[in-house]
C-alpha cells in the first residue's frame, strides 16, 4: 500500500516539474533577443535547452501562425555533436515548437561538442566557432573594409538571414551569401553561390550535388574530382544581361522574367527548397491548421518530369548501369569473345551502391589497359568533345590517361560513320537501354601472359632476349670478374679518404670520434638496438654520461653517398623535432653516425601494437604536429631546402616524453630554394612514395604525401600494408578511399582505446587533412607550413578535397630502391 502511495506521489511531482520546466523554457524562448551586440562568447554548455530545438541564443518571432527563426547550437537526433545553425519552425497554440528545420549551417560536417563557443570579434568583424579543445571549426572570415566602423552586432532578421552589421548599419557578412542545402522563400541565389546537398539526412557534410545559376542558365550538377557535370539545365535563350538570380517564390521557381517550375501550391505560411542527398530538388511546405499541423510535407519534386530515374548521376553508384526498371548491374563486355569479369558490386545486397574495378586503373603499363564495349549504354551528361568515327573516339580515350569512359553517339545520317564522342574522367552511373549509344569503359588487365595473345608473345620474346643476354653475361663475367675484384679492393681502402675530403666543408659543431672511442662507448658494439638497410644501430654511453645511438654503415657506393648526405643535410641544422646528430667517425673500413639516444624508440613500435601501452589521442596528435613542424622547418626555414624522402614511422623517434623527432636523412635531397622541382632517381620505401616519383620528379610535396600516409597509420593504428588482411583490406589507402567516399571516416579511427573514440570528431578532421596531403596531383597538396597551421587551428582544411583523387596503387620502386621495410619494424628502435 505504501509503495502505491509513493508511486502516485512520484508521478505527481514529475508532472509538476515538467509543467514548471515547460513554462520556464517557453518564457526563456520569448525572452531571447533577435539582435546581439555583446562582445562575449556564446557557450554550448546547456544554459538554454529546448526539446527539438537544441541551444538557441537568438530568436525571431513573426507572430501567430507565422514562422519562427532560431540561431544557436542544434543537435540532430540521429547524429553526434552540435551544429551552429539557423532553424525554421512554428509555435503551436500550446506553446510547443514543432518540427524544426535547419535552413543554414556553418560547421557542415564538423559537429562541435559540449563547451564549444562562438565568438563575435567586433574589431575585425568575424564570427569564430571554436570547439571544446580550442580548435577553430568554422569562421565567417569577414572583415569591415574601407572607412566603415567596426562591427556592431549580430542580427537574426525576419527573413531568417543571420547578419553581421556595422555601426553604420551596413552588412559585413550574412548567411544568405553562403547557403547550405536549403533556400527559403524569396532567398535569392546569385552567380557565384551554390546550394550543395548534404551527404545524408544524418550527415550535414557537403555532398555531391549542387544547384547554381549563371548568366547562361540554371544548373543541377554532380561535382567530384574537380569535375562538374550537369544532369539538369535550364538555359536562358536571351543571353541574359539583366540581374540574374534564382529563388523560390510563392507558386513557382525562377527569377526575373523566367520560371523553370510553376506547379508549386500556394503556401499558407512558408516554404523551403532543398537539394536532397540523392540529387533531387524538392519543395516542402507547412500547414498551420488542419491534419498536417506541425509537419513539413513535400509539395513538389522539381525534376520529376524533367529528369528520368536513370539520369540521376549516382542512382546506381559509380560504374553501375541503371535500367529503366530501376535495376542496377555492373558492366559486362558486349564482346562475345571477352568473358572476363572486370567489375564487381560493392555490396551484393545493395546493388545501388555501385561497382568497383577488380583491378584499379593506372597510368603506367599502357599495354595492360583496354576499352570494353557496352552496347546500348549511354551517360547522363553527354558533351561533344570530339567529332569523328567510333575508332577515333576510342583512341582519344586510350591516349588520355585521365579518360575513364567514352560515349559515342552516331550521326543521324545512316550513311555516315561520324558521330559525337563524349569523354569523361569520372564514371558515375550509366544508363541502359539507350539504343543509339555505345559506351567504352577503360579497364586495367592483370599483368599475366595468359591474358591475351599479344601479351603472351611479348613475354616469349622477352624470355628469348633474357636467355641470350644471360649467356653473354656469363662469358663477360669471367673476363671482367678479376678486374672488378681489384677495383673493389682499392675502393675499400680509398673511400675513407674520399669521405674525409668531402666532410671538410661541413659547417657545424659535429664531433669526430675515433673507432676505438665508439667501440668503448658501445661496450664493443654488444647492445644492438636495431638493424636496417645500411647497417646496425647500437646503444652507447659517452664518457660524460651522454647516452647515444650509434649507426654503423657497411659497404661503399650508395652507402657512402647516404653517409655523406646525412652528415651534410643535418650536420649544421638544429630543430626540436629533428633527431640531433652529435657526430661521426670515418676510418678505412667503417663509417659511423652518432645520434642522441631516444628512450621510446621508433613510432612503429607503438602504433603497430608492438608495445603493451597504446598511445592516447593527445600523444598521437602531438606526434603528428611534431613531425609536421620538423618537415616544415626542413622545407622552408633552412638555408637550403631539404627534402627528407623517407618519411615513415620507422624514421620517427620518440623521447622519454613522447616528443617526436624525425631521423634518418640518408636519402635526403638538398636543393636551392629557387628550384621548383628536380629530376632524380627514385628512392624510398614502397607504400610511402608519392605517385609523381614514377617519373623521377622531386619536390617537397613528396614528403607531404609520405606524411599523409603516416597520419593515416597513426590515427588508424595499423600499417599501410597488412598482408594478413583480406585482399580488399590489405592496403590502408584503399580502405581509406572507400570509407571517405561513403562518408564513414569515423569507422577507421583506432578502436583499441576509448580515448580515441571519444575524440572521434577531431580524428575525422585529421583524416580529412591526411586526404588533402594524399592528393594524386601534387599541386593540390598543402605545404607543410599549411599543415602546421591546420593542426594549430589557425587554418581550415581545404573544403574541396576530392577523395576520388587518392592514388590507391602502391608505388613500387624499380630503380635505386632502398627498401628499409624488409626487416621487422619492431627491431628499429633507434636511428639506422
Amino acid at each position: 500500500m505504501r509503495s502505491t502511495h509513493q508511486l502516485i506521489k512520484t508521478i505527481f511531482m514529475l508532472l509538476i516539474v515538467n509543467s514548471f520546466y515547460f513554462q520556464i523554457s517557453k518564457n526563456l524562448v520569448i525572452d531571447l533577443p533577435s539582435i546581439a551586440t555583446l562582445d562575449s562568447p556564446w557557450m554550448n554548455n546547456g544554459q538554454f535547452n529546448f526539446e527539438l530545438l537544441g541551444r538557441p541564443f537568438l530568436f525571431r518571432n513573426l507572430g501567430p501562425q507565422k514562422p519562427c527563426y532560431f540561431a544557436g547550437f542544434f543537435n540532430r537526433r540521429d547524429s553526434e555533436g552540435y551544429l551552429f545553425s539557423v532553424v525554421l519552425t512554428f509555435q503551436h497554440e500550446s506553446g510547443v515548437f514543432q518540427d524544426p528545420q535547419i535552413i543554414w549551417c556553418g560547421n557542415r560536417g564538423l559537429p562541435i561538442g559540449e563547451e564549444a563557443r562562438l565568438d563575435l570579434i567586433k574589431s575585425n568583424g568575424t564570427l569564430i566557432l571554436t570547439n571544446f579543445d580550442d580548435t577553430v571549426v568554422w569562421s565567417s572570415s569577414s572583415s569591415v573594409s574601407g572607412n566603415s566602423s567596426s562591427v556592431a552586432g549580430l542580427n537574426l532578421t525576419e527573413s531568417g538571414n543571420l547578419v553581421l552589421f556595422a555601426t553604420n548599419n551596413s552588412t559585413v557578412w550574412q548567411s544568405f551569401d553562403h547557403p547550405s542545402d536549403t533556400l527559403i522563400s524569396f532567398q535569392k541565389l546569385v552567380p557565384g553561390q551554390k546550394v550543395i546537398s548534404s551527404v545524408s539526412d544524418s550527415d550535414s557534410a557537403r555532398g555531391l550535388y549542387s544547384l547554381s545559376v549563371t548568366q547562361e542558365g540554371v544548373f543541377a550538377s554532380i561535382e567530384s574530382s574537380n569535375v562538374q557535370e550537369p544532369y539538369y539545365q535550364y538555359l536562358f535563350s536571351d543571353g541574359r544581361t539583366e540581374e540574374t538570380y534564382f529563388e523560390l517564390r510563392n507558386g513557382s521557381l525562377g527569377g526575373l522574367n523566367y520560371s523553370i517550375f510553376g506547379g508549386i501550391p500556394l503556401a499558407f505560411s512558408t516554404q523551403f527548397l532543398q537539394m536532397r542527398p540523392d540529387g533531387r530538388l524538392k519543395v516542402y511546405g507547412h500547414q498551420i491548421v488542419g491534419e498536417d499541423n506541425g509537419a513539413w510535407r513535400e509539395i513538389a519534386d522539381v525534376f520529376a518530369n524533367q529528369v528520368s530515374e536513370c539520369s540521376y548521376p549516382m542512382v546506381c553508384g559509380r560504374y553501375g548501369i541503371c535500367k529503366d526498371d530501376k535495376q542496377c548491374s555492373c558492366p559486362i563486355s558486349s564482346d562475345a569473345d571477352d568473358s572476363r569479369t572486370y567489375f564487381r558490386p560493392i555490396s551484393d545486397s545493395q546493388p545501388s551502391r555501385g561497382c568497383s574495378p577488380i583491378t584499379e586503373l593506372t597510368c603506367n603499363d599502357s599495354m595492360f589497359r583496354k576499352l570494353i564495349k557496352l552496347e546500348n549504354v549511354g551517360y547522363f551528361h553527354l558533351s561533344s568533345d570530339i567529332k569523328g568515327t567510333m575508332d577515333q573516339c576510342k583512341e582519344a580515350c586510350l591516349q588520355n590517361c585521365s579518360c575513364k569512359v567514352a560515349v559515342f553517339n552516331p550521326s543521324n545520317d545512316l550513311n555516315s560513320l561520324q558521330g559525337d564522342c563524349s569523354l569523361s574522367t569520372e564514371v558515375f552511373s550509366l544508363m541502359g537501354n539507350r539504343y543509339s549509344y555505345s559506351s567504352f569503359i577503360k579497364v586495367q588487365m592483370d599483368q599475366d601472359p595468359n591474358l591475351s595473345p599479344p601479351t603472351k608473345a611479348r613475354k616469349n620474346n622477352q624470355r628469348m632476349v633474357v636467355g641470350i643476354t644471360v649467356g653473354g653475361l656469363l662469358v663477360l663475367f669471367v673476363v671482367v670478374g678479376g678486374a672488378c675484384f681489384i677495383v673493389k679492393k682499392k675502393k675499400l681502402h680509398s673511400s675513407a679518404e674520399k669521405d674525409q675530403d668531402n666532410l671538410d666543408h661541413v659547417v657545424g659543431m659535429l664531433l669526430r670520434f675515433t673507432y676505438n672511442e665508439l667501440r668503448s662507448a658501445t661496450d664493443n658494439f654488444n647492445k644492438k638496438l636495431g638493424q636496417g638497410g645500411f647497417g646496425s644501430v647500437f646503444e652507447g654511453v659517452l664518457r660524460d654520461g651522454t647516452k647515444i645511438a650509434v649507426k654503423h654503415l657497411h659497404g661503399v657506393g650508395q652507402v657512402q653517398k647516404s653517409f655523406l648526405t646525412e652528415v651534410e643535410s643535418i650536420g649544421s641544422i638544429h630543430h626540436v623535432n629533428l633527431a640531433r646528430l652529435i657526430g661521426f667517425s670515418v676510418d678505412k673500413f667503417h663509417r659511423f653516425l652518432v645520434y642522441e639516444y631516444m628512450k621510446n624508440g621508433s613510432l612503429d613500435r607503438w602504433i603497430y601494437k608492438k608495445e603493451n601501452t597504446i598511445l592516447s589521442w593527445d600523444i598521437r596528435r602531438k606526434i603528428i604536429k611534431d613531425v609536421a613542424k620538423g618537415l616544415a622547418y626542413l622545407h622552408e626555414e633552412c638555408r637550403q631546402k631539404i627534402i627528407h624522402l623517407d618519411v615513415k614511422p620507422q624514421n620517427i623517434l620518440l623521447d622519454e616524453e613522447f616528443n617526436a623527432k624525425l631521423s634518418d636523412f640518408g636519402l635526403a635531397k638538398l636543393i636551392d630554394k629557387n628550384e621548383s622541382k628536380v629530376v632524380t632517381n627514385v628512392r624510398g620505401t614502397t607504400g610511402y612514395l608519392a605517385p609523381e616519383w614514377l617519373k623521377g620528379v622531386l619536390t617537397d610535396k613528396v614528403d607531404v604525401y609520405s606524411f599523409g600516409i603516416v597520419m593515416l597509420e597513426i590515427i588508424c593504428g595499423r600499417k599501410q600494408l597488412e598482408e594478413s588482411e583480406p585482399e580488399d583490406f590489405k592496403y590502408l589507402l584503399s580502405v581509406f578511399k572507400i570509407k571517405a567516399e561513403d562518408r564513414n571516416l569515423l569507422d577507421l579511427v583506432d578502436k583499441n582505446t576509448e580515448d580515441m573514440q571519444a575524440h572521434g570528431i577531431e580524428a575525422v578532421k585529421m583524416l580529412q587533412l591526411a586526404a588533402w596531403c594524399l592528393q594524386s596531383d601534387r599541386s593540390m597538396r598543402p605545404s607543410m607550413s599549411m599543415v602546421v597551421k591546420v593542426l594549430e587551428g589557425t587554418m581550415d582544411v581545404d573544403e574541396n578535397i576530392d577523395y576520388s583523387l587518392l592514388n590507391t596503387k602502391i608505388t613500387t620502386v624499380m630503380e635505386d630502391h632502398v627498401d628499409t621495410t624488409l626487416l621487422p619494424p619492431s627491431v628499429l628502435t633507434g636511428p639506422r
